[in-house]
């Protein structure tokens, strides 16, 4: 079965894990014969990324390159992305990282699962048959927490409220790019899975890799502000909702 799908990466720095990420996206998209990847590049990248994403859209037309400096940060790209996979009427989004943190075979199960009845797909590490491999104890431990912390304050019930690989029928993704989200960073995702909470979704099992220890003070920050923010909208049943 074909889907119109399409995957939304932002790239940056990706120089050195370009061709492998690639060839494995080009493996998933031959055995589906179809789907399309949106390449999102900014001003953060500073190696060759985005010459590389260039010169692939140019002799392979399922990738398209989006240069986007105007972004100030992750969920800006994401954010144009969504928009740019909107504009070409894409029924199915899936948004995920590069620099091989997620594993493109997954694609299909995404697939599958948004075309079961659901309107969202979350990945999950936390669940059976998902792992975090090749990553510091101090990022595992901070997306357990997360995890945790997120259901207790917020009132969802999650495996996994930090995963970045997740997919959407565009009905929803039109719902929520004109919403003024808090997140500059890593609490995008929790955001996300919060105000949606009321919609048809499923946890699916994925496979984590995250070689980079580094999470900033300032992306902390920004999540901790975000998390208790909607905590005291909750509390005064102010709760917004995405349905």
């Amino acid at each position: 079965m074909k889907y119109d799908f399409a995957v939304i990466v932002p790239m940056a720095n990706e120089e050195d894990d370009f061709n492998q990420f690639v060839a494995s996206l080009i493996s998933v998209l031959n055995m589906l014969e179809c789907g399309k990847i949106y390449f999102i590049v900014d001003n953060v990248s500073k190696d060759q990324t985005l010459s590389l994403c260039n010169e692939l859209s140019l002799i392979d037309n399922r990738f398209v390159t989006v240069f986007a400096p105007e972004n100030k940060n992750v969920v800006d790209a994401y954010i144009r992305g969504y928009k740019e996979a909107l504009k070409n009427k894409h029924e199915i989004i899936i948004e995920m990282d590069a620099g091989l943190s997620h594993d493109p075979k997954a694609l299909p199960m995404f697939l599958r699962v948004l075309n079961e009845g659901n309107e969202c797909a979350f990945g999950s590490r936390f669940i059976n048959g998902g792992s975090i491999y090749d990553s510091s104890r101090k990022r595992t431990f901070l997306s357990k927490v997360g995890t945790h912390l997120s259901n207790l304050l917020l009132g969802t019930n999650m495996y996994d409220m930090t995963s970045g690989f997740q997919g959407f029928r565009a009905h929803i993704v039109e719902k929520f790019v004109g919403y003024k989200l808090l997140s500059k960073a890593h609490f995008y995702q929790t955001e996300l899975r919060f105000l949606l909470r009321k919609t048809r979704y499923a946890e699916l099992p994925i496979h984590y890799r995250a070689p980079s220890p580094r999470v900033s003070t300032r992306a902390i920050n920004n999540s901790l502000y975000v998390l208790f923010y909607y905590f005291y909208l909750r509390l005064t049943f102010n709760s917004p909702i995405i349905k």
